[in-house]
């Protein structure tokens, strides 16, 4: 029995020295943790500030930059469409130019999907130009339609056809708001 007793004895002290040596980490880590400090203020502001409403000179700039993106998406558009179209009846008709392997069928189908998937969001970007246009004539354009609010002028150079303000966009972009 007095073998047993040592036994036990010998492992409670392991036991508690690494109970003690895990307990001196937990202290060693809560001490190596920096403490906050006073928050410090960036040198520039993170946010633009919207500036007063759109004079009518503004107005005008911003309608001839959606005329000419949208002149070019339609020109991008249409020579998609037309090299489509070459490609298909160059196939249909001539033998000769149909792929024999298999991955220059995969291939083919690849560069399809891949004008097919081009057209489709140019023609989306042009929707969202006539809208803006449309909200030009309409008198809204540059003001939120979700929130009222006045549509910086720098995000309406970047992207003249916006709908919605940056601070509302990015909480779309989080999924806490709606399009």
């Amino acid at each position: 029995m007095a073998g047993k007793g040592t036994k036990n004895n010998a492992r409670s002290k392991v036991k508690t020295k690494v109970r003690v040596k895990a307990k001196v980490d937990v202290k060693a880590k809560a001490k190596a943790r920096p403490k906050p400090g006073p928050k410090v203020q960036p040198s520039h502001p993170i946010r633009s500030r919207p500036g007063p409403l759109l004079t009518g000179d503004r107005v005008e700039h911003f309608k001839q930059l959606l005329l000419a993106k949208r002149l070019e998406l339609l020109h991008n558009v249409n020579h998609m469409e037309d090299e489509a179209l070459r490609k298909s009846l160059q196939s249909s008709g001539d033998l000769s130019s149909m792929p024999i392997h298999m991955a220059d069928l995969g291939s083919d189908n690849y560069e399809q999907d891949l004008a097919v998937g081009l057209m489709d969001s140019e023609r989306q970007m042009l929707h969202e130009i006539d809208r803006a246009l449309d909200r030009i004539d309409e008198g809204t354009y540059g003001i939120c339609e979700a929130t009222g609010k006045p549509i910086s002028r720098a995000r309406l150079e970047a992207m003249p056809w916006a709908r919605y303000c940056i601070e509302y966009e990015r909480l779309v972009e989080r999924g806490r708001a709606e399009r």
